[in-house]
């Protein structure tokens, strides 16, 4: 029998998973709402890639009720939507569906069998009252750590940029069952999913740049090759970056490679406009708190002074206020 995915959250990175998926011919339904999931509905999934542009026919809803439980629910919000969501998406779990967050940032789950004095800790910026710890449960929770760069140009459209990687562990490093059979699902989609066993150095590696580029991008209207080039700019980066590596190291993370070349990484990419900032200049809801604010929060717990990160916070909290893209 197929397994059922539901991607949940259908938007760039979402509808091009569920488009591959769905591709491969795999059992998988989309949550999405608006003028998005009406061309959905409509016309189909286009895809843009390299490759050309196709019409890929897909189950879609804004109802989670009309597509019943689920082996896997994929979410591919902001980090900051998913509590709103949980008593929503309540019909697509089942007593054994996993709950795979391919979310940026500090994820909720984060001390769910990390061990030692810390296990079964809540991260309160990224999940505030606990709202997704009790109503999915840490025992559902499957890392991911996205890579893609996607875009919708317009409602119905993603057009793939870049990447095809999704990274996918589970809390305490198994090679569990239900991950390989994900992860096979996803190469079978022609993606790229390892399964990693410690998937929480993978997420700080990818952090790293998110708490430092992110918000300095909002507060200066920069590009990622613009930030890295202007040496001022860059030794604040740098800066973030040392104070966040020596967080993720009190944590037990061990960070693969070093901050220099994880900028020259971020250089690399060029011309490119953070989230963040795309989010600031679209007046859309900005990721800072589990970007930046959750960074700070595990600093404060673990004892480790993030004087920096904790003024670009602030900073860029302040001018996400005044665009009103944040209310924290």
């Amino acid at each position: 029998m197929s397994k059922k995915i539901c991607i949940y959250g259908a938007g760039a990175i979402g509808g091009y998973m569920g488009a591959m998926l769905a591709k491969a011919g795999a059992d998988v339904s989309l949550v999405a709402r608006g003028p998005h999931l009406a061309a959905m509905q409509e016309n189909g999934l286009v895809l843009e890639t390299a490759e050309g542009r196709e019409t890929v026919p897909v189950t879609a809803s804004d109802n989670p009720a009309d597509l019943g439980e689920q082996d896997y629910v994929i979410i591919t919000l902001k980090a900051h939507s998913v509590p709103g969501v949980v008593d929503a998406m309540q019909p697509l779990l089942g007593p054994d569906t996993a709950v795979v967050f391919a979310v940026n940032g500090v994820p909720w789950w984060y001390f769910h069998k990390l061990g030692g004095d810390l296990d079964g800790h809540r991260v309160d910026t990224v999940d505030p009252g606990g709202k997704i710890w009790d109503g999915i449960g840490p025992e559902r929770a499957l890392g991911c750590v996205v890579y893609p760069a996607a875009e919708v140009p317009e409602p119905g459209v993603i057009k793939h940029l870049a990447g095809d990687r999704f990274s996918i562990g589970e809390p305490d490093g198994e090679k569990s069952e239900r991950a390989q059979e994900l992860s096979n699902l996803l190469k079978a989609a022609g993606l790229r999913a390892p399964v990693r066993p410690r998937i929480r150095d993978e997420i700080w590696v990818k952090l790293w740049g998110n708490c430092s580029l992110n918000p300095i991008s909002a507060l200066t209207g920069a590009t990622v090759e613009e930030m890295c080039t202007a040496p001022d700019v860059r030794a604040t980066v740098k800066s973030i970056m040392l104070e966040a590596q020596t967080v993720g190291e009190a944590l037990g993370v061990k960070f693969a490679i070093d901050v220099e070349k994880r900028i020259a990484g971020a250089e690399a990419v060029g011309a490119h406009k953070t989230s963040m900032l795309q989010d600031l200049e679209r007046g859309r809801p900005m990721e800072i708190d589990a970007l930046v604010a959750a960074v700070a929060e595990l600093g404060r717990l673990t004892n480790v002074e993030t004087p920096t990160l904790d003024t670009v916070l602030g900073l860029v909290r302040q001018r996400a206020r005044v665009a009103g893209c944040y209310d924290g």
